[in-house]
């Protein structure tokens, strides 16, 4: 709680100073990144019993990473950190609780990328057709794949799937556990500022998100793992990330 209030302050803050003119924009843009992704993340560490150095490291890192995209596209590299300490962490058993522990479910993982792919194609098809977008791949396409790969996946699948469903299915029924993870995920993605503020295309990302966000939670009650979840979400955005902005 500590660090997800001290991430608060600093958002806060340097929206204060963006408005008098103190800091650019770029700064906000940075701090919004580690302020938000980590603190899904450090709650998601907390909630896992992980220790709150865990958390800390893992906020660092991202704020490298954000810092690092900022100054030049190929800087997002630097956001791979996130998952390899994540990784290091898992293998000393500090997040079994999340589950990542143990020997790698291949079979889930290889279903998981089964359900990316067709929900990213899927995606792209109906794009393409209805809303007549072109896609691309340049540089900025791989720095937001790299962004998704070290912050927003892990963020996301550590907290709403590991933290969030994996306790609600423990106390509730599996349909109501889906239910309040798969809003929540869906909730942070529609508040996400960088979403295009286009009513089809909103409509279209709340009904792929949800499509995403069950089959996640379905993945980690079959599996017990968090990483064929992880493995769907990072081929959807990778997808996703192919559409020009409107």
């Amino acid at each position: 709680m500590p660090l997800v209030g001290a991430l608060a302050a600093a958002a806060l803050g340097a929206l204060a100073l963006v408005e008098l003119g103190t800091l650019p924009g770029a700064a906000l843009k940075v701090v919004g990144v580690v302020a938000g992704q980590g603190a899904l993340l450090a709650t998601a560490l907390g909630w896992a019993g992980a220790g709150a150095r865990t958390g800390l490291v893992a906020v660092v890192l991202l704020g490298v990473g954000a810092v690092a995209a900022r100054l030049e596209p190929v800087g997002s590299i630097a956001y791979v950190g996130v998952p390899l300490w994540l990784w290091w962490r898992a293998r000393r058993g500090a997040l079994a609780a999340l589950g990542l522990a143990g020997p790698v479910p291949w079979g889930a993982v290889w279903t998981g990328l089964a359900v990316g792919a067709f929900l990213g194609g899927h995606l792209l098809v109906s794009a393409s057709r209805t809303l007549g977008v072109r896609l691309r791949l340049d540089d900025l396409v791989l720095a937001a794949v790299a962004y998704d790969l070290g912050a927003n996946v892990p963020a996301a699948e550590a907290f709403f799937r590991g933290a969030l469903f994996g306790r609600a299915q423990r106390r509730w029924p599996l349909v109501a556990a889906v239910a309040l993870s798969t809003t929540a995920c869906v909730t942070r993605y529609m508040l996400d500022p960088l979403l295009p503020k286009s009513v089809e295309l909103i409509v279209g990302a709340a009904f792929y998100l949800t499509l995403l966000s069950s089959a996640n939670c379905c993945l980690f009650w079959w599996s017990g793992s968090l990483l064929p979840g992880a493995a769907a979400a990072l081929v959807f955005f990778a997808a996703y990330r192919l559409l020009s902005p409107p």
